[in-house]
């Protein structure tokens, strides 16, 4: 299942050894690591990217926008400057962690374990059973934190269209009622509602296209780990192929709801 993974370590040597074990899960199959980041906490309380994805380089780059501004300055803290515009390629483009999708509790122990002098490893993966990941991970000293990617921002979507659509069928009727003098008015809220209808219209477009993009980053990587591994693993990556598959139809089903909606009268 895919989820978000940020480990914390006492240092960046131990976390440079925890990401090595998770790309030796990769290439094993026993994982599939979408993206991944880096990042050290200093005495001061300043963050820096020790390394980040090799752009290009399959398939550790494939799922770019690990990271976002908005994760970084809630990691940095309140004193801080978010850090995210200085990665070229990590704002968001195919993974985009909205602070509904990684949830403030979650953004909270994270905070809690990164203290100064700690470093962390943020990754994206796949894993089947988070009793491999645990394993390597613990034996370097990590502190282990997962979050499932929620849906939130796609029912949200579905659910405004529908709120948007039942105002206006109520506006129409209103229209169709009101005296000649307070017609001017009640047309003046229809037009707003769809304003705001498009707004959503808009949004639930641009997340469709992300999540395709993402769809085809993710699959491009799955189908790569294929390559070279034995076929108990290929078997495992295929389970993960079928699995994402059913996701994106499930999202994109939601999106193209929530824009077929706004796209009536």
């Amino acid at each position: 299942m895919d989820k978000m993974l940020i480990a914390v370590f006492d240092g960046d040597a131990a976390a440079f050894d925890g990401l090595t074990a998770l790309r030796d899960l990769h290439r094993d199959g026993d994982i599939t690591l979408y993206g991944w980041a880096l990042i050290v906490k200093d005495k001061t309380g300043k963050i820096s990217v020790r390394q980040a994805p090799e752009e290009g380089g399959a398939p550790f780059g494939a799922a770019l926008g690990l990271l976002t501004g908005k994760l970084l300055e809630v990691l940095r803290g309140p004193a801080g400057l978010a850090i995210g515009a200085s990665l070229p390629g990590l704002t968001g483009f195919l993974f985009d962690l909205d602070m509904s999708r990684l949830g403030p509790k979650f953004l909270d122990e994270v905070v809690q374990a990164l203290t100064p002098g700690k470093a962390a490893v943020l990754a994206e993966v796949d894993e089947s059973s988070t009793t491999r990941i645990d394993e390597r991970l613990r034996k370097h000293g990590g502190m282990v934190f997962r979050r499932l990617p929620a849906e939130l921002i796609e029912d949200q979507l579905v659910a405004e269209s529908a709120d948007f659509e039942a105002k206006l069928k109520a506006l129409a009727q209103k229209l169709k009622q009101a005296v000649v003098e307070k017609k001017t008015a009640v047309q003046k809220d229809i037009e707003q509602v769809k304003r705001e209808r498009k707004a959503v219209q808009d949004q639930a477009k641009a997340r469709l296209d992300q999540a395709k993009a993402e769809m085809a980053a993710k699959l491009k990587a799955l189908q790569d780990q294929t390559k070279g591994v034995d076929e108990r693993a290929k078997a495992r990556i295929e389970r993960r192929i079928a699995d994402l598959k059913a996701n994106f139809n499930l999202r994109s089903s939601k999106l193209s709801q929530a824009s077929a909606l706004t796209n009536e009268r």
